[in-house]
């Protein structure tokens, strides 16, 4: 690093607004997007962000050191723009239940978001949570003992979303703290009902009580999140510091582009996100499915199929004509189950644009992280619908035999159960089975 100051409020005065939202899961999407978004509403000064982090706690002690400040690096395909994000106060280890309890039991807090994966929320194939799960069985058993004991609850040690989640709230009821909603922002459909059921199966098996209460005084909120935010390697650090005004160890690299789209109440308030271009709208459904379909299905397509033909980044991968190709006959699948007030074919040609951003180096390994989930959510809908309406889905074929393909390597199983776990309605289907049988590899 260079002999620049590290980034603090005293090198950047940026007042720190008090905390009003409380944020689990951090990390380098929620502080581009949900933070960015925060920092850019006229009522940020009011506002202030407290995150925890999921499983390691190395992002808090970073960004403790800096006050909560970061810059975030918005990488166009020419240039950067850099800005130094204020909107989060606090940083902490996910495992300080005392903090989070503390946080939540304040009536100022009004809203919980969340970054999770879809693993993250241990929940059953039907939604509801799996109470059978290791971690979240002993969370729930831990919380119902403190609760018939009267026990103070900073003692927990949760390990799961739900259960710190549960505690925090079960805290808030003890203090006749008020309602607040629950924003969830992940690549899920109705993440909003999911981490409803989540919390909600959770708090019967706690205690009547904590049930009635996160049914009652807790909303729900489903989000459609979108930008493209690649891991901070060191080299990205050491390149910024290199020539950086100040010091910054947790520097976030991300796209331009940013798009949220919401659905839901705030019983107790919310910052004024639209003025940074969030949408608040009353169906959510048709927004999740272009953003799933369309990007978040390209980008599993490239990731199954970009490594056999040589391909490490997004950028790479889609200037391969045979796979520029099999995006755009999957896009042609999907966007026939998609209402035209959507301005399909604007949003395709964004994406085209955004994944050839050959400056922003989002890597297919990333992307190919728990591919066989990703493929259930993105890809077989559009199969199930294009099959439904007589048609071969031949692209989402493409994109099922890649997924199989790699299902051949261990230790990710025989492709034939990878199939039926992944859809099974697909996996009855001759005709689509013998589609992806020849788009395999030989």
């Amino acid at each position: 690093m260079n002999g620049s100051p590290r980034l603090s409020r005293t090198v950047v005065p940026l007042p720190a607004a008090p905390v009003r939202i409380v944020h689990l899961g951090l990390g380098a999407f929620h502080r581009a997007h949900q933070a960015w978004y925060t920092t850019h509403a006229h009522d940020a000064a009011d506002w202030g962000i407290a995150a925890f982090t999921g499983r390691r706690p190395h992002a808090a002690a970073v960004l403790a050191e800096q006050d909560g400040l970061y810059t975030l690096i918005e990488r166009g395909p020419e240039r950067d723009r850099d800005e130094v994000v204020g909107s989060l106060v606090e940083a902490a280890d996910g495992a300080d239940t005392a903090r989070l309890v503390d946080l939540l039991s304040r009536p100022r807090v009004a809203v919980v978001t969340l970054t999770v994966t879809e693993a993250g929320y241990r929940s059953r194939p039907d939604g509801d949570p799996d109470l059978d799960d290791d971690g979240l069985a002993a969370d729930v058993a831990a919380l119902r003992a403190a609760i018939r004991a009267g026990a103070p609850l900073g003692v927990l040690a949760p390990t799961t979303t739900i259960g710190r989640l549960l505690a925090g709230l079960e805290g808030r009821r003890r203090a006749g703290a008020g309602p607040l909603a629950v924003v969830p922002c992940d690549n899920i459909p109705a993440n909003g009902d999911l981490a409803r059921r989540g919390v909600l199966g959770a708090g019967r098996a706690v205690d009547d009580v904590l049930a009635a209460y996160v049914a009652e005084a807790v909303a729900y909120v489903s989000t459609s999140v979108d930008r493209i935010t690649p891991r901070t390697t060191d080299a990205d650090v050491a390149a910024f510091n290199a020539h950086a005004r100040w010091r910054d160890a947790a520097p976030v690299i991300t796209e331009p582009f940013s798009d949220w789209v919401l659905s839901g109440a705030f019983p107790a308030g919310r910052p004024a996100w639209e003025d940074a271009g969030a949408r608040f709208v009353d169906d959510i459904e048709p927004w999740e499915r272009r953003k799933l379909w369309l990007l978040n299905g390209a980008h599993t397509l490239l990731a199954l199929a970009g490594p056999p033909r040589g391909h490490a980044t997004v950028a790479s991968a889609v200037r391969d004509p045979v796979l520029r190709s099999a995006v755009e006959r999957f896009w042609d699948e999907a966007a026939r189950h998609l209402p035209a007030s959507l301005d399909v074919e604007r949003y395709r040609r964004s994406l085209l644009e955004r994944f050839d951003n050959p400056r922003i180096e989002h890597r297919l390994a990333q992307i190919a992280e728990d591919s066989e989930r990703k493929v259930r959510l993105r890809v077989a809908p559009v199969a199930e619908a294009e099959l439904a309406a007589g048609r071969p889905a031949s692209a989402c074929a493409f994109v099922v035999a890649a997924l199989l393909d790699a299902a051949d390597r261990p230790p990710a199983g025989a492709p034939e159960s990878v199939l039926a776990d992944v859809s099974p309605a697909l996996a009855r289907d001759a005709g689509f089975v013998a589609e992806v049988a020849g788009l395999r590899r030989s």
